[in-house]
């Protein structure tokens, strides 16, 4: 035993504080889904102490039968749900119902604030089923004893705010969960209505769930049965099951592999992103079972990072049950079944693009920016994962465009594709560099996601057209027509060759050239990099992540049809050799690239210093003549 007292009495994480307040008033046309939840949890304490119990078989010694308890009292108005699965200690306890262990963020409590709703997906979503069941109790007793430990302990909760713990009597492992209803939750106080819920929620738990000497659920495992004897119904619910989640899933992959390598397989790409899909470890969702005994919670290997939003179960029947952590990692099966859950992933993902484009831009929407991890994560996928890689460009506004689509739209003479990468969509869809592309109509691929410049950075082609960067090197679009209006635009254009003289000789070390531009259509100025030198947006990430120390000098390059260099091209060429003259270009030089910068998203070396010289060229261009 511990030195703790007989009751300790905690106060729950905010975030949990205000999910339980509302849990408690948020109306749900159908709350029975805690139960669901409930026993989706005693589910999985089952499945966790069958898999520590293949190295340790004491933990399941005369008690090796796993199932699922429902009990009810009606005189004392209590539901319990109980296991004799893996059982808390007093640390998991506190751990797993006082705090959120997975999502504990003002974003968690806020997405939930924006979801009251009848039918909120959210709590499943979010990994904190045990809390739905505060929807029909005013309090809550958990009794638990981990498997393998002397030690009983008793949870308890009205779930206004501060929970109490302390020492239990329970003298097998297990959990029970003990639910105080509330006065208009009497008919979960019925057999019928228990068994009518099991039956549509619960049925495909693999462990019985019994209430009296009944056994409620026909505990067959959906992933052994044939595929046209499992629902579009029970599909729905072994997902909600499995994901923890309450949306359907948005595709579905139900086979069995036959052959050298025999497993099944029953995988859902969900309908809604996980909360943890970005979360540094970058698990998948995918359980791991031999011969219908679970081995391992999303085993690293069976799954590639970049399919990390799948979910659901491979069963394999050449594993070896006593299987380990570290066998696992470099077993010859386990590496075949990932090449073949890989294939049949990126093959359905193919067939959905092609059959449902706007049904796959809204998987794209969610799971987009994962799936390009593959393009250079994955050696043997990575072409197949980069022709079903959508993207928004110059020329289609919010429709999703693929790269063969990019690749049959490209002008004549064009042999590269276009791509500009920033860190806001809306940002690189109004940048300076596209401006010259746009007018030309040649589209350009609007790249915003942080991923975006790892795989381009080693990806050389698609169909043989180079991939390049409209804010690097020259833009070179003087062979492409402009319309009517060019050869206009052409006799309209100053020689600005002495204001870029002045402006060289102004900004100094500050830049590497100061050139004209073709890129530029409406904007004055924009900074772009060298041939040689690394993309701008890519440096700026490099920067962030302490990886550089200093930005490269840029080159500046000139509008020559801008309103602006026009004036100010001509003031040089009548009025070039007077001091005040250059003093004054030279101060709007330097306004310009601070300009540019800023439309860089860079900060300024000196933003005093730049809003004393804008205030100095618009108070000059206001003075009396």
């Amino acid at each position: 035993m511990t030195d703790q007292p007989t009751v300790e009495t905690r106060e729950f994480q905010a975030e949990v504080s205000r999910l339980l307040e509302i849990v408690a008033h948020s109306l749900y046309s159908e709350r029975q889904v805690f139960l669901r939840e409930l026993i989706s949890n005693a589910s999985d304490a089952c499945d966790k102490l069958r898999f520590l119990a293949q190295q340790q078989a004491d933990l399941t010694a005369g008690d090796s039968d796993f199932r699922i308890g429902l009990s009810f009292d009606k005189d004392a108005r209590t539901l319990t749900v109980s296991d004799n699965g893996v059982g808390m200690d007093r640390d998991e306890l506190v751990a797993n119902l006082g705090t959120i262990a997975r999502s504990g963020t003002a974003a968690f409590v806020k997405a939930m604030e924006e979801g009251q709703r009848k039918d909120n997906p959210l709590i499943g979503q979010f990994g904190v089923g045990f809390y739905s069941a505060f929807m029909v109790a005013d309090r809550v007793v958990v009794d638990t004893r981990k498997a393998g430990t002397d030690a009983a302990w008793r949870w308890e909760s009205d779930g206004k705010g501060s929970y109490a713990v302390s020492a239990g009597t329970r003298e097998k492992r297990g959990t029970a969960i003990t639910m105080h209803l509330k006065d208009d939750a009497s008919e979960f106080l019925d057999d019928a209505k228990l068994g009518e819920i099991v039956r549509r929620y619960s049925d495909h738990i693999a462990i019985p769930i019994v209430l009296g000497d009944k056994t409620l659920n026909r505990a067959s495992a959906p992933w052994t049965r044939p595929k046209a004897e499992v629902s579009e119904e029970q599909h729905e619910e072994f997902y909600r099951h499995v994901a923890h989640a309450f949306d359907k899933p948005w595709s579905t992959l139900h086979w069995r592999a036959e052959g050298k390598i025999e497993y099944a397989a029953l995988l859902y790409v969900p309908g809604m992103r996980p909360m943890d899909l970005f979360a540094p470890e970058r698990r998948h969702g995918v359980k791991l079972y031999v011969r219908r005994v679970f081995v391992n919670e999303a085993p690293e290997g069976l799954v590639p990072r970049y399919l990390r939003f799948l979910r659901g179960v491979v069963d394999s029947e050449d594993l070896p049950l006593n299987v380990s952590r570290e066998m696992l990692q470099n077993n010859p099966v386990l590496t075949k079944i990932r090449q073949s859950v890989t294939g049949r992933v990126l093959g359905e993902l193919e067939k959905r693009a092609k059959d449902d484009a706007a049904g796959y831009g809204e998987f794209w929407g969610n799971f987009g920016e994962v799936l390009k991890e593959g393009i250079f994560e994955d050696a043997e996928h990575g072409k197949r994962v980069l022709s079903l890689a959508r993207f928004k460009s110059s020329a289609k506004g919010e429709e999703w465009v693929s790269l063969a689509d990019y690749v049959a739209r490209m002008k004549e003479g064009q042999d590269a594709i276009y791509y500009i990468a920033g860190d806001d969509a809306k940002a690189v869809a109004s940048s300076p560099h596209i401006e010259g592309f746009r007018k030309r109509g040649i589209e350009v691929l609007l790249l915003s996601d942080p991923v975006d410049e790892f795989w381009i950075a080693q990806t050389d082609e698609f169909e043989g057209r180079k991939f390049r960067s409209v804010t690097r090197g020259a833009a070179d679009l003087a062979k492409f027509a402009e319309g009517e209006k060019k050869d206009e635009a052409k006799t309209d254009a100053p020689d600005i060759a002495p204001l870029l003289a002045l402006f060289r000789l102004a900004l100094g070390e500050s830049v590497k050239d100061v050139r004209a531009s073709e890129r530029l259509a409406e904007s004055a100025v924009c900074l772009v990099a060298d041939d040689n030198d690394i993309d701008i947006h890519l440096e700026r990430m490099l920067r962030q992540h302490k990886q550089l120390k200093s930005m490269s000098r840029r080159i500046l390059e000139v509008n020559p049809s801008h309103a602006l260099v026009k004036a100010l091209a001509e003031t040089v060429r009548a009025r070039g050799e007077n001091q005040a003259v250059q003093a004054r270009v030279s101060e709007i030089a330097k306004l310009l690239l601070d300009q540019a910068r800023i439309v860089e998203g860079e900060k300024l070396d000196d933003p005093a210093d730049f809003a004393k010289r804008m205030a100095d060229a618009l108070a000059a261009g206001f003075a009396p003549s």
